[in-house]
Formats: C-alpha cells, structure tokens, sequence
C-alpha cells in the first residue's frame, strides 16, 4: 500500500456506534452518525448505518452529494446552515437541514417547490454556546413563519455545545432547551418529532443518572470515530480508540548535530520546533507534514518524540534504534488531525477490518424513522 495512507478499520467503527446505540436507546435517544471529520466516506457512513445509526449527517454539501453518487439512499440531515446559494443542491441532497435564517428557509422553501418535494427544517436555537443558534425568545415567532411556509416542513428543534466554547452542556442547559420544545408545541401547535440535544460532548449527560426530557436524538461523530468524549478527551469505556491509523514512510534517518542559535534568529522556525535535542540526536524524517494533517494531533509512536515539522517533513526523534529508510511509521490521530488528513489530497484512505455491506441493505426498514432527523 502506498504512503501516506490511512488505515480505516470499519469493524471498530460498526462496534463503536453499536455500543453507543445501545446505551441511548433505553433512554429514548437515538444516534445520527455524523460524517463531516471523514469528508462523507461512503464506507464509513456504511457503518455508522450497520452499527444502528438512524440517519446520517454532515456539514458540507459537497460531502452529502459524494455518499449520493456512491449510491446510499438513506436520509442525510445538513447540520450546518444552507448557503443561499446551495438552495437547490440541498433540497436535491438532503431530506432534512438545519436552520437559523429565515431568508435561507424562504429560499430552501422556492427551492422544494421547484424541484417537486417538501424540505424539513430543524431550527438550531442558541443555548449558550455563542455558535449558531436562534436565541430563544424569538424561536416561537420564527416556528410561526416556517409552519406557514409552502414547500418546507417543521420536523424540529436543535442545539450545540460545546462546538464554540469548549463547554460541555450543564444539566440546566438541557432542562432549559427541553422546556422550550414544551413550550413551542403549547404556544404554537406542532409536534416536534427531532429534539436534537447536541453532539458527542453531550454523551456524559445523556448517559447520566437524570432524566434526559424531551431528547430524542445525539448527532455523532467524534465519540463514533475515535471513541473519546471531546472535552475531557477521555475514551469512552468499552469504545475502540483506534479506528483510524495514519501511517507514514521514512524517507532519511540518521543522527543530526544541534544547530547552534545563531542558526534560529528567523522567531517563525523556532516556534516551529517542538522538541530541542541537545548534541548529537537520532532523527527519522517522514513523508508528511503540515499540508497533510495538523502535526500537534499526531501521537508519537511509543518512545518516539516530535522535534518539528515543515510542509512536507516530520521529523521525530528516537532514542534506541531510529526507523530504517523506507519502513513505517504509524500514528494515532485527534479529530483535527483526522480532519484535516481525510481531506488532504496525497493521502490514501485504505480500508480494514470487515467490508461494508452493499448499500441497498439500507434502503428499507428504516426510512419512516429516518426522515426525521
């Protein structure tokens, strides 16, 4: 297999969301599995859908459009606010998205009409987060304007945490946003078949000892992928953290003296040095660097250190034997660091672990459920 590559290994990633699936559901919550950190790999997606994911989600058209042309049918949610100008593409693409402007629903609304079919909003209310969201005393007025519109249809309500902020969401925060949905079906009517109570950094409350109220479902990427809660970045018990290895070639090895400082006046290539070794160090450089994945996500392999990196090379430090030339170098990744890989153009993504079941397995049994988030 060429370098740099990422090996995916699907199994962990259909175990991941099974567990997770089966620790939400007696609580009445279910999982939607988000797809943005893997760029909507159909593969991956696949899984999500395999482990018991109810529908899938992502932030980027583009994304949504690449699982279509592979040929999943399943309901995709857009969870970031439609542009104006993606109207169309998004009611073409998607069964569902979630909103904060009403222009942008005006617009998704000509655009259903247009192309023959009913669009669902779910409208993302602001709970504390400072990120996207209608704040909620103008929600109701809103929920009036959406319901009144031809070609669009109401389906419910979301929030984020701790996307903007880093804070994970209090118990009052989730009392409050599960008041609201209260609230709206009592001033304005409908029933609100999506309470989305946030993403993975929900996870601690939602698998609580408290009542989880009116939510109903969790939007899902990280804690699938890498089997963490984001912001303690502690794994998840019984979740596999491993699910993605970036996998590098060294292309010198070898020891290198310590430039002097005379060597570092330029202040941009000394913040670009991670580690100082002092004398003479035993140096592997690979091939990969800032152009491929965010180096300060990478996880040195075990007594490696990162010393520093440029666009193109990673070098680390070894004190035993270095890496030979042309050998392996693998490395665990945090959500920047896969991000930012999946969507490099010179990385390969190599798929392990068991293969993903052809797509028209998905297709049935769950579409009525499906279309609601």
């Amino acid at each position: 297999m060429s370098c740099p590559r990422i090996e995916v290994d699907l199994a962990k990633i259909r175990r991941n969301t099974q567990t997770l699936v089966s620790r939400l559901g007696p609580r009445g919550i279910s999982v939607t599995g988000v797809t943005k950190a893997v760029c909507g790999h159909p593969a991956v997606a696949r899984a999500m859908l395999e482990g018991g994911a109810v529908g899938l989600a992502d932030a980027r058209i583009t994304n949504v459009q690449r699982l279509r042309a592979a040929g999943l049918t399943d309901p995709i949610t857009l969870i970031r606010t439609p542009m104006l100008s993606q109207a169309d593409q998004v009611v073409q693409s998607c069964e569902v998205s979630y909103n904060t402007e009403t222009l942008v629903i005006s617009a998704l609304a000509s655009a259903a009409i247009r192309n023959g079919a009913v669009h669902g909003i779910v409208l993302m209310v602001e709970m504390g987060d400072q990120r996207d969201g209608i704040l909620p005393e103008n929600l109701a007025g809103i929920v009036q304007q959406v319901m009144h519109m031809p070609g669009v249809a109401l389906k419910g309500i979301g929030a984020n945490f701790a996307c903007l902020s880093g804070l994970a969401p209090t118990t009052l925060q989730m009392s409050n946003f599960c008041d609201l949905a209260n609230e709206i079906e009592h001033r304005c009517g409908p029933i609100l078949n999506v309470v989305s109570g946030g993403s993975s950094a929900n996870l601690p409350w939602a698998l609580g000892g408290h009542a989880t109220g009116r939510v109903n479902d969790l939007r899902l990427g990280e804690a699938i992928l890498l089997g963490i809660e984001p912001v303690s970045g502690d794994r998840i018990e019984g979740m596999h953290t491993d699910a993605f290895t970036l996998v590098a070639e060294v292309i010198e090895t070898g020891a290198k003296s310590t430039p002097s400082a005379t060597a570092l006046v330029n202040p941009t290539l000394a913040r670009r040095r991670i580690a100082q070794a002092s004398g003479v160090s035993k140096r592997s450089i690979v091939a990969m660097g800032h152009q491929d994945t965010d180096i300060l996500g990478l996880a040195m392999p075990f007594g490696s250190t990162l010393i520093g990196a440029t666009s193109d090379h990673l070098v680390i430090g070894t004190p035993g034997t270095p890496p030979t030339l042309g050998s392996e170098v693998r490395f665990q990744m945090n959500y920047n660091a896969l991000m930012h890989a999946m969507a490099a153009p010179d990385i390969e993504v190599a798929l392990v672990g068991d293969p993903p079941t052809p797509p028209a397995q998905h297709t049935q049994g769950k579409v009525g459920h499906l279309a609601l988030v």
